[in-house]
């Protein structure tokens, strides 16, 4: 390779990654790549215009997607991270068909959970479309094991995320109202199968006991999003100084103010057409 074209390569290894979700919840997956890796440019758009995803129809979910999606080919993204479950299951295999960089997927913990389980019984969080999907139900038939899985939709949860409302009475209501029946079910595991979940996670887990262990994503994404960067070999460069983008479809102070907490620096969104 000539020095002309390494000087190339180390420019195309330092494009940002994409990385999107229907609102904030992303942002989870989003904290963890950017602590794991350090030199990676970061673009995120919070498409909360839509959200939540999960009470869209599933074409409706992949226009959204693909519109995203060509944002990041513009924007010359070496790959792009699906922080969103319901996005995953219904438009990620779309993706990785119609691009040429490699597209990480969020998937539910239910293999691991059901490894660990000794009582069984696995609860699953999720939101309606999620809950509903076939590519989901599958899924939890394959890595099932001899556990019985408890899928519970949970409408409403996303949207009192979005709008900052993580200790409200409401929030508290519908987790009591989503949670307390599967404790019927002598649950050891709790799988939060949307990436906003883990953000009220404080609660859930009050809500479910302590001896029931709760499941969420961002570190394994983060760890396959490692292993896609080294295998295509579009690591960025050691030293590289990272850029973070952050882009909404409908930006807000609520949005705002999360950010900035979640970063830990003075942050906004700024707007997504």
């Amino acid at each position: 390779m000539n020095i002309e074209n390494k000087a190339n390569k180390k420019s195309s290894n330092n494009q940002p990654i994409g990385i999107f979700d229907s609102g904030v919840g992303g942002l989870s997956i989003t904290s963890c790549i950017k602590d794991t890796l350090a030199n990676e440019s970061l673009i995120y758009v919070a498409d909360s215009q839509f959200a939540p995803y999960g009470e869209l129809s599933k074409q409706a979910i992949v226009e959204r997607v693909n519109k995203i999606a060509d944002y990041f080919s513009a924007q010359q993204c070496k790959a792009l991270v699906v922080a969103c479950n319901t996005a995953t299951v219904n438009a990620v295999e779309s993706l990785r068909q119609r691009l040429t960089i490699p597209v990480i997927g969020v998937e539910p913990a239910i293999k691991p959970a059901a490894l660990a389980s000794k009582t069984k019984h696995i609860a699953v969080l999720a939101t309606r479309a999620t809950a509903q999907n076939s590519n989901f139900l599958r899924l939890v038939d394959q890595f099932k094991g001899d556990c019985q899985i408890h899928i519970q939709a949970c409408p409403g949860l996303v949207d009192l995320i979005e709008q900052g409302l993580h200790n409200s009475p409401q929030m508290l209501d519908l987790l009591y109202q989503y949670i307390r029946p599967l404790n019927a079910f002598n649950i050891d595991h709790l799988v939060l199968g949307c990436t906003h979940y883990p953000f009220v996670a404080a609660h859930i887990q009050a809500i479910a006991g302590n001896h029931v262990t709760l499941m969420e994503t961002a570190t394994p994404v983060t760890l396959q999003l490692k292993r896609q960067l080294d295998a295509f070999q579009i690591n960025a460069s050691i030293g590289n100084t990272a850029r973070y983008q952050f882009l909404s479809s409908s930006p807000n102070h609520q949005q705002n103010q999360f950010l900035s907490t979640i970063w830990r620096s003075d942050l906004i969104f700024n707007s997504f057409n």
